[in-house]
């Protein structure tokens, strides 16, 4: 029987959630003709544990404990945001020792992701060497976690008004020597990666996204950084005590896989500049606010539960983080038109999106710094320009 000229034989591919390179978090329907990806669904929940409904019936301080688990790659960062909202709503002063020790935890954390980005990333496009690299450095962050905070994993570290415990005897030292013998790792990537032609035919110059598209999208972190827009939160909200470190933000305008490579290599080199000038400065004093546990011994202190909708921003490892009630899965979506139509590097694609999202205060930034492309964007959106602006 003859087919049609005009009927395709489509092939219909499950990866994940059990497929090695999803590594269990989520599950995607692909239709591929031939080698080209016609169509993406993704199957979102895997990853469900109902910590909205946990939080129901506990207070803030009670809950911290569970907020850590959230993400195992970066867990000071779901702390850290969850402790800064009732900080700011009770006007909460936190000690500046205090201040420097989070942000050098918060950077840690975020090394410690992009490498577990990088080991799987390069061993899902083929490179497994890379892929025992990373755990070498990434186990003496583990070791840092450990021995100031008592757990390799799922810290509870942050407390509201400080931190738990204060840095012990040597623990500084022991960092700075981390510190240098990293950046000579990070050397060692660029020579085994950046400059490898196999890795750049596999990334250069595919899965492009421009500008305007990933802020449609809602995409941020190194994701939007990558595609030409230098929007850090640590830049522009000045939390903790960013404002009083020398460093840059990495950001690249090709937008494609190779850039959303170097932007989170160029991270880890500044999370080391960062941490080294604070370990460097770091003040005396208190670890901790003790005022606070005053206000958590009063009876119906009403900050210290979840009557209240407030929310605390972060820029995470993957992008910008928030402590709210709302639904972000339409970023997911991003995956379904960026995907059709490329050919075999599906994997270099997906491992470099972990797509969270921020559109809105992104816009206002863009209002204030470039308002042509600020007008160009809003009628792309559909969006009505406030009349008080």
């Amino acid at each position: 029987m003859t087919v049609p000229a005009t009927k395709k034989d489509f092939m219909i591919v499950n990866m994940g959630p059990h497929h090695p390179s999803m590594h269990g978090v989520l599950r995607l329907i692909v239709t591929l003709d031939g080698e080209d990806v016609i169509d993406c669904e993704p199957i979102l929940g895997y990853l469900h544990r109902g910590m909205e409904k946990i939080a129901e019936n506990r207070t803030i301080i009670q809950y911290l404990p569970y907020v850590t688990r959230w993400d195992y790659l970066a867990t000071m960062f779901t702390e850290a945001i969850t402790v800064n909202a009732p900080e700011q709503l009770e006007n909460v002063q936190v000690p500046k020792r205090a201040s420097y020790i989070r942000v050098i935890m918060l950077e840690l954390s975020r090394i410690a992701s992009h490498l577990l980005w990088l080991g799987p990333f390069m061993a899902d496009i083929g490179a497994q060497t890379p892929f025992f690299y990373i755990f070498r450095e990434r186990e003496l962050i583990y070791d840092l976690f450990e021995a100031a905070t008592g757990m390799r994993m799922m810290h509870n570290y942050f407390r509201i008004g400080g931190v738990a415990a204060d840095l012990p005897y040597g623990w500084i030292d022991k960092c700075l020597d981390f510190c240098d013998y990293f950046l000579t790792g990070i050397v060692e990537y660029q020579k085994l990666i950046t400059r490898n032609p196999i890795f750049l035919e596999r990334v250069e110059g595919v899965g492009i996204i421009g500008v305007e598209e990933a802020i449609n999208w809602g995409l941020s972190g190194p994701m939007l950084r990558a595609s030409g827009t230098q929007w850090d939160l640590r830049k522009i909200d000045n939390y903790e005590c960013y404002n009083e470190f020398d460093w840059e933000v990495q950001w690249q305008k090709e937008g494609d896989s190779l850039a959303r490579y170097l932007v989170r290599i160029g991270e880890m080199r500044e999370s080391i500049k960062i941490i080294q000038q604070a370990l460097e400065g770091i003040p005396g004093g208190p670890y901790e606010n003790l005022e606070v546990r005053r206000f958590d011994r009063a009876k119906n202190s009403e900050w210290n539960d979840f009557e209240y909708r407030f929310i605390k921003e972060k820029e995470e490892n993957r992008g910008s983080v928030e402590f709210q009630v709302l639904s972000f899965t339409n970023k997911i979506r991003r995956l379904t038109s960026h995907l059709e139509l490329h050919k075999r590097d599906f994997l270099s694609q997906r491992g470099l999106q972990k797509i969270l999202r921020k559109r809105q205060r992104l816009l206002a930034y863009l209002s204030k710094k470039n308002r042509a492309r600020y007008k160009k964007l809003i009628d792309q959106l559909d969006i009505r320009e406030p009349k008080n602006r």
